[in-house]
């Protein structure tokens, strides 16, 4: 049995390669950093700030932490330590721990 061309149904297929191809765009992102400042207040020492700034801060030496203890008791607050958020955070709980007055973490600029 021979069917008519024109009663076939028309197929169509797609052509290998011819679709839409998504290409992954790539963005370098930084990761956040952020600010850890101890404010002044009336309880904490120089003695007891300059303490836990050495016990806590990576890579601080007494000098420092003498400069950073003098800023806060004179200008009100000083940043301590800038870095990768987690970090941080993680020495910003450290030192309220410890009774220091802190700032609220900030994005570094």
């Amino acid at each position: 049995m021979t069917v008519a061309p024109e009663k076939l149904a028309a197929m169509t297929f797609a052509t290998p390669g011819t679709g839409t191809v998504l290409e992954r765009s790539k963005q370098t992102q930084l990761y956040p950093e952020a600010r850890v400042i101890v404010l002044d207040d009336n309880v904490n020492t120089y003695e007891h700030v300059i303490s836990c700034l050495l016990k806590i801060i990576p890579g601080m030496n007494k000098e420092r932490a003498w400069q950073l203890a003098r800023s806060v008791d004179t200008e009100g607050s000083a940043e301590v330590w800038c870095g990768p958020l987690e970090q941080a955070e993680l020495y910003h709980h450290q030192l309220t721990n410890e009774g220091l007055t802190m700032a609220p973490i900030e994005r570094c600029q």
